[in-house]
């Protein structure tokens, strides 16, 4: 069924039907297109526009198209131009006249707006979900592991001893940054469309806050125009969903080094790890590889958005139809990242012993030998070059700062004394840091109160 034939004399070419049909991927809202339509007939009904036996059929009709189509009773056939026009169709069919008097007031600009703005809804929702399942995870390993020592880095290079607690809460700011962007996005977006007609509103008397309120939205949209043209939720939920991938790429990526035999700082479980065709021994990071490779597909959604955006002129255009199959892949592979990298954490194997020698390696305490003699008058420029000399001597001789003698510590310094040891042992390094966000105990043990109460809400 066209929903626009009155005006043609010709049917459409089947290429053009097949290049204008959006069926194949806006079947995916289904849901939301009967749920908008019940509000638009509840309210038709309210206004005196319908009579409540029209109403009543409509929503007995959509309701029955819904469970059919759920249950399998009821194929998403290709020969309808969308989601639309297939509901309509078989809605008329149905109960007769009172379906066609479902579109009264209604344009698909504004139908089609509605649609994609409540699935958006739903999916911002159910992403959240996921996240705050992979902060809970995420707080576990953090709190089994205040005192698991291992090296941090700056530059792939090792830099300060740190905490694996430590190493994963920076990863926790992240994904928290990520349910902060989904809420923002979420509150910018939540005005209804429908009413706004094909651009210019209805002379229907149409009360708009009652339809919104029926689809749980703060209140209309107030542009018309504005209204069935805006995408920047889209291009917004598209950016946060760029934003969580790289961060789930991050994470993937030190996954995948600590993963290989030269770190060793973690085990990948077998029921996320793969094989070699041709090399027996490999056990190999796909999943994470996978998860890295993808967010370059996600990235590729919002640039495709942006680009198919930025030359359209008010108000609607055919274009815009190309926001939802770039939406959708990008929604269905972040959450299907984000679903399989949660798994992968939750059965990682920690070698905290392997992470702890890495730590006591390549001088990871330097910073806390200089501070050690500016805590003994010296001045902190000349430390960093009585250390820096101290390196040098290790190095030549192939031992650790934690390995001199004090005799070797007093022929570069005279500042030392027995104490230094302690001061520069891995438990000092980290235990000393203890500034609000620094591995310390005490800060770790005040960051991980405040998760708590966050992971509560």
């Amino acid at each position: 069924m066209k929903l626009w034939g009155g005006r043609f004399t010709k049917e459409t070419n089947q290429l053009v039907h097949n290049f204008n049909a959006s069926l194949s991927f806006d079947q995916k809202f289904f849901e939301e297109d009967i749920d908008g339509s019940i509000a638009h007939v509840t309210m038709l009904a309210r206004q005196g526009i319908l009579t409540e036996e029209d109403k009543t059929a409509i929503i007995n009709g959509l309701n029955g198209i819904r469970e059919d189509i759920k249950s399998g009773a009821l194929a998403i056939d290709e020969e309808h131009e969308d989601i639309h026009s297939f509901v309509e169709a078989h809605l008329t069919e149905r109960i007769g006249e009172a379906g066609k008097r479902l579109h009264t007031g209604r344009s698909r600009n504004d139908q089609v707006a509605l649609d994609m703005k409540l699935y958006t809804r739903k999916e911002i929702k159910e992403m959240d979900s996921l996240l705050k399942a992979l902060l809970k995870s995420l707080l576990r390993i953090i709190k089994e592991n205040t005192d698991t020592i291992m090296p941090g880095f700056t530059h792939l290079q090792k830099a300060q001893p740190i905490t694996l607690a430590h190493h994963m809460g920076a990863y926790f700011e992240m994904f928290k940054r990520d349910r902060s962007r989904l809420h923002d996005i979420y509150e910018r977006m939540n005005y209804c469309p429908l009413g706004s007609g094909a651009l210019a509103g209805t002379t229907y008397p149409l009360d708009r806050d009652y339809t919104a309120s029926l689809l749980d939205f703060y209140g209309p949209s107030l542009n018309s125009m504005d209204a069935v043209s805006d995408r920047d939720y889209l291009i917004e939920f598209c950016s946060a969903m760029s934003i969580i991938m790289m961060h789930l790429s991050r994470f993937c990526e030190e996954i995948i080094i600590w993963n290989t035999n030269e770190y060793q700082f973690i085990e990948i479980d077998d029921s996320y790890s793969t094989g070699s065709s041709i090399m027996p021994q490999k056990k190999n990071p796909d999943i994470a590889e996978l998860i890295r490779g993808k967010s370059g597909r996600v990235y590729g959604s919002l640039t495709s958005l942006l680009t198919t955006m930025k030359g359209l002129s008010l108000a609607y255009n055919k274009d815009m139809q190309e926001d939802k199959e770039f939406a959708f892949d990008a929604i269905d592979t972040t959450k299907g990242c984000i679903v399989l990298f949660h798994g992968m954490l939750d059965t990682l194997t920690f070698r905290k012993e392997n992470m702890r020698k890495s730590a006591e390696g390549g001088f990871t305490n330097a910073t806390d030998a200089a501070d050690y003699l500016v805590s003994h008058g010296v001045a902190f420029r000349d430390a960093h070059g009585i250390v820096g000399q101290l390196v040098l001597y290790c190095i030549d001789k192939n031992i650790s700062l934690s390995e001199m003698s004090l005799e070797e510590y007093k022929a570069v310094s005279p500042v030392f004394e027995n104490d230094i040891y302690d001061a520069i042992s891995m438990e000092t390094c980290v235990s000393k840091r203890n500034t609000v966000g620094a591995p310390g105990p005490e800060a770790m043990a005040q960051v991980i109160g405040i998760y708590e109460e966050y992971l509560k809400e």
